[in-house]
């Protein structure tokens, strides 16, 4: 299963603390992809998705300020 977290516009740290409660809704091995435009997401999203052990599937720059990147959530957690 995918879930998509439309979070553009919101300012850093708000794209990272949705994703943080997104990630606990979903199961384990679904994913979450999060769209965002906040630069400091870029590397606070992916550190907090190695910190947790959780797989980055997808990650890719939609425009001069836009980003999407996929979660996919660890087994274990």
């Amino acid at each position: 299963m995918k879930k998509t977290l439309e979070v553009m516009g919101q300012v850093c740290p708000f794209p990272l603390i949705e994703a943080k409660k997104e990630i606990e809704d979903i199961g384990s091995g679904d994913e979450l992809v999060i769209n965002f435009d906040c630069t400091q997401a870029t590397e606070s999203i992916p550190r907090w998705a190695a910190e947790e052990g959780h797989t980055i599937t997808n990650y890719e720059q939609l425009s001069d300020a836009a980003w999407t990147i996929t979660v996919q959530k660890n087994s274990l957690v």
